[in-house]
């Protein structure tokens, strides 16, 4: 039986976002900074996970690609929602990268500004804290994308 949990509910720093586009970095390094903040929030969520009386969750490549092509998706696009506005939800999105689940979980957040803030937001937060603390998780893929009105994260949770 397949199932999958989703967590969306906005969480990050309060207060509005300007509609006005901040200077974005080069490209090659806002993708090391978001592969930097996507590696410390995999560690701060298995810190969280065996504080909690789970296992931990080993990074995996395709969680990891279908959680930056979400991240992404929706800040280029300009939506908050687990599904896309063509209605593409988590698990097709896992099983397009390849990914053979048996469960899954997403978490997605807007405008927290490091790994730190993103993290104590989903876990003050029910449904987000499940997925993190949901011990039949085995994977995660993480996925930040630094462009402006953001940033946007994605946590992909899953077991095969």
């Amino acid at each position: 039986m397949a199932a999958g949990l989703l967590a969306g509910t906005a969480v990050g720093a309060g207060g509005s976002h300007s509609a006005v586009a901040a200077p974005q970095p080069y490209p090659a390094i806002a993708s090391a900074a978001a592969n930097q903040r996507a590696q410390q929030v995999a560690r701060l969520v298995n810190a969280e996970r065996v504080r909690h009386g789970c296992r931990r969750v080993a990074v995996n490549a395709k969680l990891t690609a279908a959680a930056q092509e979400h991240a992404d998706d929706m800040a280029t696009r300009g939506y908050y929602q687990h599904a896309t506005p063509d209605g593409k939800d988590p698990g097709s999105r896992l099983t397009s990268a390849g990914y053979r689940w048996k469960r899954w979980g997403e978490n997605i957040g807007k405008g927290s500004r490091d790994p730190r803030a993103v993290m104590a937001a989903w876990m003050r937060s029910g449904a987000h804290r499940s997925n993190i603390l949901n011990c039949a998780f085995k994977e995660i893929g993480v996925g930040v994308s630094m462009r402006s009105n953001g940033p946007w994260w994605t946590q992909d949770f899953a077991a095969r």
